[in-house]
């Protein structure tokens, strides 16, 4: 009989994401669209919030981009950042927290402004993607400017093991890189440059304009 692997790590209400089953307080009155007046909002990010809403037909679809860059002004989408979304696209605020709380790449606690996220799904497990995580771990050695994190699928499998780091897909990873990774970001450097996703050839010479 085949040997049991080790159980998936997991919350008490048992999932893998925490958050999602927090309780609502219901003696609160409900929620209403945050006032324009009252509700200051950053011009860069209303811009760029309002950008994405002329994007789409239904505007609410603006809401995973409109997060990110809230999330890139506050480094979490805070209650500040909540409510700022809320008031440009007119939506209350337990819209957008509900969609900030499905999605595993929203951070609905303050972390660390240096976001590494490596990928442990099954690609990535299977070329060592546990061990890399550990790896950038021990390399950021607990330092509260790093939030590193396992991630569920990062949908990069062609480049496993692979990490997001600051939003840039970086790999195929080795165990010897994770001190250059935390190294480069701690001095401002482009991270492990000649692993980024976003430099690899392309056949589509529009599809990549540092290819």
């Amino acid at each position: 009989m085949a040997e049991q692997t080790s159980a998936v790590a997991r919350y008490g209400h048992g999932s893998r994401i925490p958050g999602w089953d927090d309780s609502v307080d219901l003696s609160k009155d409900p929620a209403v669209v945050p006032d324009p007046a009252t509700t200051p909002v950053p011009d860069a990010l209303r811009a760029e919030i309002e950008a994405s809403m002329a994007k789409y037909p239904e505007f609410r679809s603006a809401t995973i981009p409109a997060l990110h860059a809230a999330q890139a002004v506050h480094g979490w989408c805070s209650p500040e950042a909540i409510e700022q979304v809320a008031c440009v696209m007119r939506l209350t605020p337990g819209y957008v927290t509900a969609v900030a709380t499905f999605y595993d790449m929203f951070e609905t606690k303050p972390v660390g402004r240096q976001r590494v996220y490596v990928c442990t799904n099954i690609s990535c497990s299977l070329r060592g993607g546990k061990e890399m995580l550990a790896a950038v771990e021990a390399a950021a050695g607990g330092d509260p400017d790093f939030n590193v994190r396992g991630f569920e699928c990062l949908g990069a499998c062609d480049i496993a093991p692979m990490a997001s780091v600051n939003g840039e897909f970086v790999g195929p990873l080795e165990l010897a890189d994770a001190e250059q990774l935390i190294a480069d970001l701690r001095e401002g450097r482009e991270v492990l440059p000649d692993k980024q996703l976003s430099r690899r050839p392309c056949a589509d010479p529009g599809a990549n304009p540092n290819g």
